[in-house]
Parts: structure tokens; sequence; C-alpha cells
């Protein structure tokens, strides 16, 4: 999709390498969203039966996951960690970075790059 969004095409170089990197990036995006996929059911699985939601706001609540997943996808590791270390631990910037191996300033780095990825699905690209 990202080549598509390009004014000028240019024939890769090496076809079959960029079709295999192509085919791995599939199967990683494949897999992540089915570990997630996972993930979501068997937490849902802990909660009561009578307090799960209908299957239609669960695919709905999956399709809102695979989203924030494809959204988050676009950060390094370290940022995506960063962020959702935050956001849904509530960790400070100084625990993350003791987690993560890396500086305070950094940290407000990946947090920041979170955010903006965040404002961009929301609001489009900044001008």
């Amino acid at each position: 999709m990202r080549l598509l969004g390009r004014e000028e095409l240019r024939a890769p170089r090496e076809p079959r390498a960029f079709l295999v990197a192509v085919a791995k990036g599939l199967l990683f995006d494949y897999f992540r969203r089915a570990a997630l996929e996972q993930a979501y059911l068997s937490e849902l699985m802990l909660i009561p039966e009578s307090e799960h939601p209908s299957p239609e706001e669960q695919h709905l609540i999956l399709e809102d996951l695979k989203a924030i997943d494809r959204l988050l996808g676009k950060l390094s590791s370290k940022a995506r960690a960063a962020f959702l270390y935050n956001r849904l631990d509530g960790l400070g910037h100084a625990e993350i970075a003791q987690r993560l191996g890396v500086s305070v300033p950094r940290v407000r780095q990946y947090l920041a790059q979170g955010i903006r990825q965040c404002y961009i699905a929301l609001y489009g690209e900044p001008l």
C-alpha cells in the first residue's frame, strides 16, 4: 500500500528479495494480530459469562484492537512498549526508562511518538 501511494513507482532492484521481504512482513502482521486476538479472547474468559459483550460487540472490540495495533505498529518496539507501559500500566517516565534500558528524555520522545500516531489516527497528518 505504501508503494502505491508514491508518486513514482520504480521496479525493485531485486524482485525476489523484495517479495520475500513483503511476505515476511505480512506473516509477522498476521501472527501478531492472531496473538492479539487470542490474548483478548483469553482475557474475556476471565470475566463472568453474564458480563460478556455480545458477539457483535466482541467483533467491534477486536476490530478496534487491530486498528490500535496497526497504529502502534508504525512505532519502534521500544516506543510502542513505552507508550503501552505509560497508557495501560500507568508507569512513570523513570520506571519506563529503567525497564527499557534507556534515558528518561528518550522515554519522553517515545511517548511523543505514540501520541503523534494517535493524533494522526484521529485527525490525519498535521500540516
